[in-house]
């Protein structure tokens, strides 16, 4: 079970399914990260502390209309009829796989500090801290008048 655009959707390796429009170009290979269940048929995981780490791998095949909804409005003697229209942009996806999260690489050292960048830092340790709004009102005298 995987989560997509708010809906849950059973799938399986080679299943083929329609999803709510996904900003990817065809062909291009996604991992969704939204597994609610994972049955292999003799186990059950189920849970954020089971599921930690799944994912689902899907390709996307292409991006389509669905079928058009009609909503029709109508009240007899007040000559109120509205005729209305609506087709959902849809994204097809194929299953290619479910397993668990490659692991990932850490992450590489961050680079050396230019001697420049080192300078301006210490500049800026060197200035005092401005005060805040409330300091400077209580340090001036009120004006009288």
């Amino acid at each position: 079970m995987i989560v997509s655009g708010g809906k849950q959707y059973r799938v399986a390796p080679g299943d083929r399914i329609l999803v709510d429009r996904l900003k990817a170009d065809e062909g291009a290979e996604l991992t969704i990260d939204r597994v609610l269940l994972v049955a292999d048929g003799t186990t059950t995981k189920v849970g954020l502390h089971e599921l930690r780490g799944q994912t689902v791998q899907a390709r996307v095949i292409g991006h389509r209309r669905g079928p058009k909804v009609d909503v029709i409005r109508y009240k007899p003697k007040k000559h109120v009829r509205v005729h209305r229209g609506a087709r959902a942009e849809l994204t097809a996806l194929e299953i290619l796989g479910i397993g668990s999260q490659p692991e990932k690489k850490p992450a590489k050292a961050e680079k050396a500090e230019k001697p420049a960048e080192k300078a301006d830092k210490a500049e800026k340790a060197d200035k005092p801290a401005t005060r805040s709004r409330a300091s400077r009102k209580q340090a001036e005298p009120e004006s009288a008048g």
